[in-house]
């Protein structure tokens, strides 16, 4: 991981007074340099606030928004001419009609033509067809008047392209066109490759994204046939179709061709928002997720959820970030006079504001305090302070100046729900541990994992145990690993383990064997298409389907070009951080094991610091950026002509407070990375390694609830390895996590006396868990049937007169198996006759 605190303007300034000197050791700080550094603060104040964002999460952004993300501005000439290629093919099959004049049954007639003049030899035919199916996939916008009239167009044209059996047919051609060598080594001849390298594949994946999107859609004025249409189009991305794979691993099969330097000129951006959206949509977005969630439970016999987790945090408000200057700067200067003298009392106040938290009508606790509230008891008779000789580069950027000392303190009230938002949780083994430290204290033996027996402690462990029992949570993923425990002790009284054909455990077989593959592939496209990634010769262009033919001229088309590159950018982001997010939550649900197997190969990929490198930049700033430019996106740049675009148009962006995709795309890696750090020990201390609490602390600026409480929960899960002196100059940051994440009875989170915390046991807590995830894998499918019973025919003759029952549609995959498993595998002949 790169330095992230390379010199400049986030540097604490270098002075005679001492404030900073580059290396965190400073002189002591005279009282002229004090004033100097509270009056810097205070010219800032201001010019850093962030407004509450009202910002929905959701499993995607609005419809249009969606849509629109699927083009890129240099693009924009191709809706004419796809329009051109449909009018010339309509006029010459309906005569003195627009489509929308047609009845359905002229509609479905005519799109059965269009259907079998793709099936051309001559590429440059087939591809002008294949135009006018996006054209109609597109809404016909040459005859809608509005915006609304476009999606609503573009919608029923993609439902009636589906009942004609065009995703079908463009599947074939997508095949063909992933096979095509030609253009292959055309492009990794080419120094440059651009947008024209790629222009089948751009088509054929925009039809197909705009049916999945389309079709995807839920909406209560939807006819049966059109629900019927949903499902069954569900079913056939879900399910492996005349023994071919299923649909998104056709495309995860692209990125790591496209990875692997074999593919340039595929645009990625379109395969990975397509693979994204057909993974939500076989599998089911997060309201789905729960739905499943709550069902399952029921079926294991679990309780009920105390709650509905995606309720209580969009019930949650956003905090004022905490006082990032007054933690890391100003708390290691040394207090006036003044001020040592009322010490005792000021230390007493915050006591009682602490003990004051479950009162829930106090300030906001981000707001500034008194300054020696949070000064340090070190050299107390000092007249004056030392900066921190021990602060770690990225601690010394002072990121959101708090207000000044002078200032009355904020007579504004904040009114909380009662009580905490979350219920709190227990694990069996949080009450074990419990009971193993009473009886050791109080009877001098343990007796194992019974929790029941209570002979010999005190009355009050009683209690203690009775309400700990109270808040016990069994999580499904407990039930999953209790079951393999049983499996792999009694394979033969238990039985041949059932496991349901889900679109989701389909999946996870299909993806098994090149899974490592897949992980590496999607962290190299998130690395290169990360903000803070510094352009490298090695690494991968994620470009192509974005740069023109010709390179801008003018410092317009520049603007244009860069404003157009970051967007492109933004959204593999987007779609990456969803996608992997999606999988992560629906394997975990399915089976624990293949959600530990996924999270393995995203930590031995290193996407722990990747995700940190990305919110090592200002985060404030990459969710406000404006990099989209309204009047070029679809469907506004299909119905109005297209004003002359000056500087100032191109400057002026939207007028939202914020970037949905980015705010979205924060909120996904955070989540992402609490899921592959969650229990697990040895992945918290990476986040302490890489000084992941700075950056995560940068991150509390941005005021909306959902994001804070992510960045609250990586802070909490690594506060007992920080040590006391950062808990004590963080304790409004300590105060925050007390309030908004949810609570373990007896986690000492803000102690640091945990057991779990030994660093010795890291490396045999991984191993052990990648022996247990291997035996899972090895024991559901590896095994051939009846493999350790069955005696083994040596006889050649006996094997090869053995008569096979293929399965029906064996034929339709039998060249594919052939081209695949023989023709494609090369063969050493010289080493296969010296074995032999």
């Amino acid at each position: 991981m790169e330095d992230p605190a390379a010199p400049g303007a986030g540097s604490p300034p270098a002075n005679g007074n001492g404030v900073g000197n580059g290396s965190g050791k400073g002189k002591p700080v005279a009282p002229k340099g004090r004033e100097a550094f509270r009056s810097q603060r205070r010219e800032s104040e201001g010019s850093v606030d962030c407004p509450t964002l009202e910002f929905e999460y959701g499993d995607a952004d609005g419809h249009a928004a969606e849509l629109s993300e699927l083009y890129s501005y240099t693009e924009n000439p191709e809706f004419t001419t796809n329009r051109r290629c449909f009018e010339e093919d309509f006029k010459t099959q309906v005569q003195g009609k627009e489509w929308l004049e047609l009845e359905e049954d002229a509609q479905k007639a005519y799109v059965m033509g269009l259907l079998d003049r793709l099936e051309v030899v001559s590429r440059e035919r087939r591809l002008k067809v294949a135009r006018a199916v996006l054209y109609l996939a597109q809404g016909t916008f040459g005859e809608c008047d509005s915006e609304v009239d476009v999606l609503h167009w573009s919608r029923y044209n993609c439902f009636l392209l589906y009942q004609m059996g065009t995703f079908s047919t463009f599947l074939e051609l997508l095949h063909m066109e992933i096979d095509n060598s030609q253009a292959c080594s055309s492009a990794l001849r080419k120094p440059a490759i651009s947008i024209a390298d790629s222009t089948e594949l751009r088509v054929l994946l925009s039809v197909m994204y705009l049916m999945v999107e389309n079709i995807r859609l839920e909406r209560e004025t939807d006819s049966c046939g059109w629900r019927t249409a949903r499902e069954t189009f569900r079913t056939e991305l879900s399910f492996s179709m005349h023994n071919e794979e299923p649909f998104a691993l056709l495309l995860f099969s692209m990125v790591t061709k496209f990875c692997s330097g074999l593919a340039p000129h595929f645009p990625i951006k379109k395969v990975l928002l397509l693979l994204w959206k057909v993974v939500m949509f076989t599998l089911g977005g997060f309201e789905h997720l729960q739905a499943l969630k709550v069902q399952k439970r029921a079926e294991l016999g679990l309780p009920p959820l105390a709650e509905d987790s995606i309720q209580v945090v969009k019930s949650m408000r956003a905090a004022s970030p905490p006082s990032y200057t007054l933690d890391l700067g100003e708390s290691q200067l040394a207090p006036p006079p003044s001020k040592l003298r009322g010490r005792r009392g000021s230390r007493r106040q915050l006591l009682t504001k602490q003990d004051s938290l479950d009162i829930y009508n106090e300030r906001d606790l981000f707001k500034t305090e008194e300054p020696a509230a949070e000064e340090e008891e070190e050299s107390a008779g000092d007249g004056e302070r030392t900066l921190d000789g021990e602060l770690d580069l990225l601690e010394q950027d002072p990121l959101v100046p708090p207000p000044p000392s002078q200032a009355p303190l904020s007579a504004e009230r904040v009114t909380f729900p009662k009580g905490l938002p979350w219920a709190p949780k227990v694990r069996q083994k949080d009450i074990e541990h419990f009971l193993e430290m009473s009886r050791n204290k109080f009877i001098g033996f343990t007796l194992g994992q019974d929790t029941d027996t209570l002979v010999g402690l005190p009355r009050p462990i009683h209690e203690s145990v009775k309400t700990l029992k109270q808040h016990k949570y069994i999580s499904i993923a407990d039930v999953q690993i209790k079951n393999e425990e049983e499996l792999e002790k009694c394979p033969m009284s238990l039985g041949e383990e059932v496991v349901p054909e889900t679109p989701c455990e389909i999946l996870y077989q299909g993806m098994l064997y090149s899974l490592p593959q897949y992980m590496i592939a999607l962290l190299k496209i998130l690395l290169a298409a990360a903000p803070t990634s510094k352009a490298k010769t090695d690494s991968i262009n994620i470009l192509a389907d974005v740069l023109p033919e010709e390179m801008p001229i003018t410092v317009l088309q520049s603007m244009k070009l860069g404003i157009d590159v970051n967007r492109h950018k933004e959204i593999i982001v987007k779609s990456i951080s969803a996608l992997l997010l999606l999988l992560l939550k629906h394997f975990k649900l399915n089976h624990i094991y293949q959600f530990e197997y996924v999270s393995q190969h995203l930590v031995f990929a290193n996407c722990i610091p990747l995700i940190l490198k990305f919110f090592n930049q200002n985060i404030l700033s990459y969710i406000t950026a404006k990099n989209s430019i309204s009047v070029l996106d679809y469907p506004c740049c299909t119905i109005q002509d297209l004003p002359e675009l000056t500087t100032e148009s191109l400057e002026a962006g939207d007028n939202n407070q914020f970037c949905w995709r980015n705010l979205f795309s924060c909120i996904n890696l955070l989540r992402l990375l609490n899921k592959l750090t969650k229990w697990k020990h040895s992945r918290t201390m990476m986040l302490v390694v890489f000084k992941s609490a700075p950056i995560l602390k940068r991150a509390l600026k941005v005021k909306q609830a959902m994001l804070q409480l992510y960045v609250l929960k990586l802070l909490k899960i690594q506060t007992k390895y920080l040590g006391r002196q950062w808990r004590k100059s963080n304790m409004k940051t300590m105060s925050a996590i007390y309030q908004k994440v949810r609570h373990r009875m007896n986690d000492d989170w803000a102690y640091g006396n945990d057991i779990d915390a030994r660093p010795w046991d890291f490396q045999a807590e991984e191993c052990t868990l990648r022996a247990n995830i291997e035996a899972f894998n090895s024991r559901r499918y590896d095994r051939p049937q009846d493999s350790e019973f069955s005696p083994v025919d040596n006889c050649l003759q006996s094997v090869l007169g053995q008569r096979l029952d293929l399965p029906e549609d064996f034929h339709y995959s039998y060249e594919l198996w052939l081209e695949r498993e023989v023709f494609s595998q090369p063969i050493c002949w010289e080493e296969l006759l010296q074995n032999h």
